[in-house]
């Protein structure tokens, strides 16, 4: 039986072959433990009525959901799931029956039903909605969607005020809904980076506001467990595991421009749990150096004590582990703007001059700013004007059936000196200065969006350029792993990466090269850009073998991309469009519908950031 799919417990037999399984593990792939728990006992009510199982009750069917609070997030980076999954533990507690549900696998059907709703959305890009949300988005904005009279609705948005289109997405729904007929029983909240100042008030708001409008009601069943419940991990974002370093490795060459790590920690004792297209969060300790250079800029003395939030901390503690320096965002400019009086920041800020901003954001830090336009700051002030240091997430290049109980990273360590100065990355500079034997603060962030497809027989497309190679790692080893007996009943794979040079960008060369050998991997597309005089990048090896990636595609292949979402991704994306409406036939909307249904099925994933 292929690992993919249902496990069975030591000793208890199986009535369904090997079929039968693949199928149940197709309709269970991607459910939450509240849908996993339902389907039980939905399971357990056909044998009720066939006279089989009488252990486990039918849950009752909701004729009518007005007592009910739905929760539908879209989340590209984690955040949105976090603060959905925070109301719904809370909203639970309080003894409100709530749903939460991924905006993809929200049944667009159902909304003509909903009575009180809560929408919790990301915006990345330039106004884009997260990539589990599209189908939702276009469905609430387009024509199909009902009128919505009977719904009371809140919308929670989540962006960053630096991009023109900050919080679209939250915005867009919030409007629209209202345009249906619905309700809204709480204003709009559009948080920042720093999210938890405007997420947490309105998180109690709304929790508050589905407390007077919804009832407590009783469990609509009782659920016997086959299988205890796992024990939730002791470990997470807000309590994180000193996870040992083990490996600290560059694998770029030292001529390359480009300083690649691959990093090895161990998770043993932590009870911490990940599966390939996973993340591990990394709670990261500014540059040493670079705190100083603040506290010089500004004159400042690093052993003042700075009391905020409840917390009195040394100045030089705030900004070392507490304050965001290494990415410049819209709200300190400004501040800042407004300390120092400056007439060009001020010019700026204008709506006119968004793209300029864009650039200084892109292009510079905090103590760019600082040393650009000098002004006076308190220590008080600085640390409330600066942003709160959040963590940062690395796609995970190991599978836990072939590592143990380790978890491998590949980083691109940011640290680099331009005419400005100095720049710095928190996260890969804390990697990089780590020595083997240090324990760094880390939990994992689960990507249900960005799985392997539970039939081990389907063909994978992985494209990830740089760094975006990480997570193919870990889904060539874990196929690799779990590969069927049966000859020839394996999925292929397929991988397009793509680096500037090949004598020093090539990733995990000799890894890729034994997998061909194995047959592990089966196709292997390189694009190594400045190799030659025209520049080839990994859209260009998908243009050129576009007839067989069509023909994988309908074959059943799953697609995956992962990398840089600026510039990467979208001309991925207008590529695979492009492939799709040429050796399909199909006309430019056409090709659009079908890379969306692709998406809503789940077979084209991303992981861009």
């Amino acid at each position: 039986m292929s690992a993919s799919q249902p496990s069975v417990p030591a000793g208890l037999a199986t009535p369904l072959t090997e079929d039968r399984l693949a199928a149940l593990a197709r309709v269970t792939d991607g459910l939450d433990n509240n849908g996993l728990w339902w389907l039980s006992g939905y399971a357990a009510g056909l044998a009720n009525r066939g006279g089989g199982l009488q252990t486990l009750p039918v849950p009752a069917v909701e004729a009518q959901p007005a007592g009910r609070l739905t929760i539908v997030y879209g989340s590209q980076t984690g955040n949105a799931k976090r603060l959905a999954e925070q109301l719904a533990k809370q909203s639970e507690g309080a003894g409100l029956s709530v749903r939460l549900v991924r905006a993809d696998a929200y049944p667009t059907r159902e909304l003509k039903d909903e009575r009180t709703l809560y929408v919790v959305i990301s915006t990345q890009g330039d106004g884009d909605p997260p990539d589990d949300a599209r189908g939702l988005v276009e469905f609430i904005a387009g024509k199909r969607a009902p009128e919505l009279k009977q719904l009371r609705y809140a919308v929670l948005a989540l962006g960053d005020s630096s991009y023109p289109q900050f919080c679209a997405i939250g915005q867009k729904l919030d409007t629209r809904l209202a345009e249906l007929g619905a309700t809204r029983i709480l204003p709009r909240a559009d948080a920042d980076l720093d999210l938890e100042t405007v997420a947490t008030p309105w998180l109690a708001q709304a929790l508050a506001k589905a407390k007077e409008a919804l009832k407590p009601t009783a469990p609509l069943a009782t659920v016997t467990p086959l299988r205890p419940l796992p024990a939730a991990p002791a470990f997470g974002r807000d309590a994180p595991f000193a996870a040992e370093l083990l490996l600290n490795q560059r694998i770029t060459a030292r001529s390359s421009a480009k300083d690649i790590r691959h990093v090895e920690l161990s998770l043993e004792g932590s009870g911490l749990q990940y599966e390939p297209g996973d993340a591990l969060g990394l709670w990261p300790v500014n540059p040493p150096a670079l705190v100083e250079a603040v506290l010089r800029t500004l004159e400042l003395d690093g052993d003042s004590v700075v009391e905020h939030g409840g917390q009195r901390l040394a100045l030089r503690q705030w900004l070392g582990e507490k304050r965001e320096l290494t990415q410049l965002a819209r709200p300190f400019v400004a501040r800042h703007a407004a300390q120092s009086r400056s007439e060009d920041l001020n010019r700026l800020l204008a709506p006119d001059q968004q793209p300029a901003l864009i650039r200084l954001l892109d292009e510079s830090q905090v103590l760019d700013l600082l040393r650009s336009h000098p002004a006076a700051w308190e220590a008080e002030e600085l640390v409330a004007a600066l942003r709160p240091l959040t963590p940062r997430l690395y796609s995970i290049a190991s599978s836990r059936k072939h590592v143990g109980d380790e978890v491998h990273l590949t980083v691109a360590h940011v640290e680099y000196e331009n005419d400005d100065g100095l720049r710095w990355g928190a996260a890969s500079n804390h990697f990089a200065r780590s020595q083997e034997g240090d324990r760094l603060p880390v939990f994992i962030e689960h990507n249900e969006r960005f799985r392997l497809p539970a039939d081990a027989s389907r063909d994978v497309i992985m494209i990830g350029p740089g760094t975006g190679v990480a997570p193919f790692r870990a889904f060539v080893q874990e196929r690799a792993e779990t590969r069927p007996v049966t000859t020839g009943a394996a999925g292929r794979n397929w991988l397009l990466f793509g680096n500037p040079h090949f004598r020093s960008d090539f990733l995990y060369q000799v890894e890729w090269q034994q997998a061909l050998k194995d047959g592990t991997l089966h196709r292997l597309d390189l694009a190594f850009s400045r190799d030659q005089d025209r520049k080839i990048y990994v859209q260009d090896r998908l243009r050129e073998h576009g007839r067989e990636l069509f023909d994988w595609i309908e074959s059943g292949a799953h697609l995956y991309v992962c990398g840089d979402a600026t510039r990467m991704a979208k001309d991925v994306h207008a590529t695979l469009l492009a492939v799709i409406a040429e050796h399909g036939g199909k006309s430019d909307d056409d090709a659009t519908e079908y890379l969306n249904t692709l998406q809503q099925q789940g077979r084209y994933a991303r992981d861009v950031y």
